[in-house]
């Protein structure tokens, strides 16, 4: 690291040197009258390059960082803490309230008396449910139940956008826009000036480099005959694209307990929230991706990534084969020269304030897994892709024309399975670990819920715990099993859909 910021602090002091000379070579920018407007010109595109190469190019050629970016989101801090005082001034002359979201997004519900005992506050005290008999009235329990299930939706909360405390000057997150003020409007103006039309076209820059950098390169060395260089250039390679990617979003990454890093031979499994968890956490360390191939641009990079290094790509018609997707993920984990395996067992991209169900095939491999939590701060831009709104172009340019991307990332100590353990019992506890360390909420519900319907084995689960109220089978004399017989029934319920989703999707 000494070496890297030795050369880094040599090249700086290079390009000042050379900088009058990049000012005197722009002379082919200007026309025979000596134009004042194009002299202009070649001094902004001369002093744009200079600090793009500065503060940009050369830190993440050399892996260092000079603190630029963590001053300005000091320096974002303070305003957007002026913003909010200005705003609740604003409503206290007004004598009105501000709308106050929820910080976390999810509303927290007492816990649930039984059913049993619901049906029986419904019927009065003097009814009797040891009998067979049905009852109109019993019907107002599961209505109840419905509405709540609709307001107080666990579901779909997961997959819309945090709502935020205090403004952070982006109209896409501010809900009292009754009480701006002249100097909070220019204020904003100028965030809007600095976000499209100073950062965006920075950012851009940095992206497309970054990208075109992974494309020519990684082909280049994957014509390499030496299996040990290539990978090893590989390597180098893909942490430097990444790091312009990083750049690219203004990123500020805080990596927690490096000692677990995942290691070659292994599982690395992670929350899922935006695709930018691959470049967050492949910044700090090369992994190797799994994924279906795709068409277009995402096909071209994934085909110039393979030719280097050890990802493993399925064509769409083998996604769907669980045998072949377990056998190519064994094969990988057991040879320890490889990178680790990079998956989200979620499925699905999820708000980052619950973890919700995770698909069991990558936990049946039966190899030491290293959980990893990646938690967010959305105050700076909400970084969660809901792919049922916006494309992956449109999300990117609402990532790239936010503030910023700041997170923190917790390598978990690695985790193994346990002595008569299933992988959907090895599954919950690494994702209960996950999200106790993230602070995350740790819900059972399956992801792929947001866009299929109910499965009939909810319905029907509902329907015998109905039934077994009225033929009387529970113990009336055990209070404390009442009380918490739903919830063993939805945990039961839980692990049997999850087995049943697995074993029809062969999702990994």
């Amino acid at each position: 690291m000494t070496l890297n910021r030795l050369s880094f602090h040599g090249c700086v002091q290079s390009l000042l040197t050379v900088s009058p000379l990049l000012l005197g070579s722009m002379t082919w920018l200007t026309f025979p009258g000596d134009n004042l407007l194009y002299r202009c010109l070649s001094i902004t595109i001369t002093v744009w390059l200079t600090l793009l190469i500065v503060f940009a190019i050369v830190p993440a050629v050399f892996g260092v960082s000079i603190g630029v970016r963590r001053l300005y989101i000091r320096t974002l801090l303070k305003i957007f803490e002026w913003a909010t005082s200005r705003i609740e001034m604003g409503a206290k002359e007004k004598n009105q309230e501000l709308y106050k979201p929820y910080s976390n997004g999810i509303i927290a519900k007492e816990p649930p008396s039984s059913l049993q005992q619901e049906i029986q506050e419904l019927r009065g005290p003097t009814s009797c449910l040891g009998s067979t008999e049905f009852e109109m009235g019993d019907i107002f329990y599961f209505c109840k139940r419905g509405v709540e299930s609709i307001v107080y939706d666990e579901v779909t909360k997961c997959f819309s956008a945090q709502e935020l405390e205090s403004w952070n000057l982006l109209t896409r997150s501010n809900y009292n826009f009754r009480h701006l003020s002249v100097r909070l409007t220019v204020v904003w103006g100028l965030g809007v000036f600095v976000r499209y039309g100073v950062l965006l076209p920075l950012r851009v820059t940095l992206a497309v480099t970054g990208i075109s950098l992974l494309l020519v390169l990684t082909t280049l060395v994957g014509f390499l005959p030496s299996r040990e260089l290539r990978f090893f250039l590989s390597e180098k390679i893909h942490l430097l694209c990444y790091r312009f990617c990083v750049r690219a979003l203004t990123a500020v990454i805080t990596y927690h307990n490096r000692q677990n890093k995942p290691q070659n031979g292994s599982i690395c499994v992670a929350n899922h929230t935006t695709p930018i968890d691959v470049i967050i956490l492949a910044n700090d360390g090369c992994y190797s991706m799994v994924g279906q191939l795709h068409r277009g641009l995402m096909g071209a990079i994934q085909r110039a990534m393979v030719k280097s290094s050890t990802h493993i790509w399925f064509e769409r018609s083998e996604v769907k084969d669980r045998r072949l997707v377990a056998k190519r993920l064994s094969n990988h984990v057991s040879d320890k020269t490889k990178q680790p395996i990079l998956i989200f067992p979620e499925g699905t991209c999820i708000n980052n304030t619950s973890v919700m169900m995770f698909k069991k095939g990558s936990f049946e491999i039966g190899c030491t897994v290293y959980p990893v939590a990646i938690k967010y701060d959305p105050l700076f831009g909400d970084p969660f892709w809901n792919s049922s709104t916006f494309g992956l172009v449109n999300y990117l340019l609402r990532m790239m024309s936010s503030w910023a991307i700041v997170c923190s990332v917790w390598y978990l100590p690695p985790m193994n399975r346990e002595e008569g353990e299933d992988a959907v019992q090895f599954a919950n506890r690494v994702k209960a670990a996950i999200a106790a360390q993230g602070g995350l909420v740790d819900l059972i519900w399956d992801g792929g819920l947001k866009r299929a319907k109910v499965k009939e084995a909810f319905k029907e689960e509902q329907q015998k715990l109905y039934s077994q109220v009225l033929v009387g089978e529970q113990e009336h004399g055990d209070q404390s099993d009442n009380k918490h017989l739903e919830e063993e029934n939805r945990r039961i319920k839980a692990n049997k859909i999850q087995q049943m989703e697995n074993d029809s999707r062969g999702n990994v």
